[in-house]
Order: structure tokens, then C-alpha cells, then sequence
């Protein structure tokens, strides 16, 4: 895999080089953020791992700037400040996966090669996903409900699309932490209950019925 590294911290930034170099990986490092921002706006990687708190741009500018641009390669975001407030605030900008410092090597690495799978993990031969009334275009990137366009955060599409392929099926808190979040099950965090009630929300409007509906003690369900 090729990696861009932005990362302002000089013995941060080459121990995760060291270790990607050492797992057979190239790491491409910016020590800025206007350096990672050009790099990842001007060359391809497979994934992008970004600290927070950068000299400007920091990491949520970058990484909403990515997305502004239809830039989808995933992001792993670092960061000291590891509150859930914090987590969500980053996921919500356009981050796939959080990691908190200080971290081991080997549970970057391990969260790296997970985003690295998700293409391939979320590809598919159709570019439409059709549940009911609701439509999502893989290639536009675009939600529709009877016609009516949903605006949907990267965090809220991720949520739905993987909802939407499974659709009538009971997804658990767990679940959706793994695949969505790529966390592990954390007892204290209300992040999948915020977020799927945000994405009801936008998907009902004031009058529609609900597509998602809680499954009590067991999780949610999208049904159409």
C-alpha cells in the first residue's frame, strides 16, 4: 500500500513510517497540513493517516477539504484528544476511523488494513442501492426518498449504506460500531443511537413513516 502520513510530531511521524516501511508499505510523510493537503489532493493513496491538531490546516479541515473534493480515500484520524465528543466531531467531518494517542503500532497497522478492505468490502456489480422509496447512487453519491434528495454527512452515508444492504435485517449496536466506526463494542458510547437518529430524522422529513425502526434490547432495522 502506498500511505500519506501528516504528521507534525518528527518521532511520531517516522515510528509509524519505520513500522509501515518494516510491514512492506511506501510512507509518504507531510509534516504540515497544507503539505498532506496538497499530497492528497495531487497524488493517490490507498490511505490517508492524519493527525488532528496539525499547523494549519489541521486534520478536520483536511479532511473535510477531501471530501469537498470527492477525494474518498479513507482517513484514520490521531489525535490526544480521544473524548467521544471528540471521536464524533471527527467522524462527522468526513474521517472513517479514530485512534487516540498514544497507540501501539500494531492496532494502527491493524486499523489501516481494515480501511484499506472496505472498497473491495463494499463494492458491488450494481451502483443503486433500492430499499422501498429510498435510493442511493453509489457513483453520483446522491440519497433520494420518493424523489426528494437527502443531504447526508460521510458519516450518515456510511451508516445507510450499509443498512440498505442489509436490509430487513436486525444490525445490533455491535454491529454497526464495527462496520460503520470500526470500533470495537464500547458499553459507554451513545454514537451509533446519535447518529442513527440523526439519519431518521433527514429520511422521514415531518410526515414520512419510518424507515428505521428500533428493535428494543436488540438494535435497529431498516424496513421498508
Amino acid at each position: 500500500m502506498r500511505i500519506l502520513v501528516i504528521e507534525d510530531d518528527a518521532a511520531t511521524a517516522d515510528y509509524i513510517a519505520r513500522g509501515l516501511a518494516q510491514e512492506g508499505h511506501t510512507a509518504e510523510v507531510a509534516r504540515t497540513g497544507k503539505d498532506g493537503l496538497f499530497l492528497a489532493l495531487s497524488e493517490n493513496f490507498d490511505v490517508i493517516v492524519t493527525d488532528r491538531m496539525l499547523p494549519a490546516p489541521d486534520g478536520l479541515t483536511i479532511v473535510r477539504a477531501l471530501r469537498a473534493s470527492c477525494v474518498m480515500t479513507p482517513v484514520l484520524m490521531l489525535t490526544a484528544l480521544g473524548d467521544v465528543d471528540r471521536r464524533v466531531e471527527g467522524l462527522d467531518a468526513g474521517a472513517d476511523d479514530y485512534l487516540a494517542k498514544p497507540f501501539a503500532f500494531s492496532e494502527m497497522y491493524a486499523r489501516i488494513r481494515a480501511l484499506s478492505r472496505r472498497p473491495a468490502a463494499t463494492g458491488a456489480a450494481s451502483t443503486e442501492l433500492i430499499v422501498g422509496t429510498l435510493r442511493m447512487d453509489l457513483l453520483r453519491r446522491v440519497v433520494t426518498r420518493s424523489g426528494t434528495i437527502v443531504d447526508l454527512l460521510p458519516t450518515e452515508w456510511r451508516l445507510l449504506e450499509y443498512m440498505m444492504r442489509h436490509p430487513g435485517h436486525v444490525l445490533t449496536r455491535t454491529m454497526l460500531l464495527e462496520q460503520v466506526w470500526d470500533f470495537a463494542f464500547d458499553p459507554t458510547t451513545n454514537v451509533v443511537d446519535v447518529h442513527v437518529s440523526r439519519l431518521r430524522r433527514k429520511l422521514d422529513g415531518p410526515d414520512g413513516p419510518t424507515l428505521i425502526r428500533t428493535v428494543r434490547g436488540a438494535g435497529y432495522i431498516l424496513d421498508a
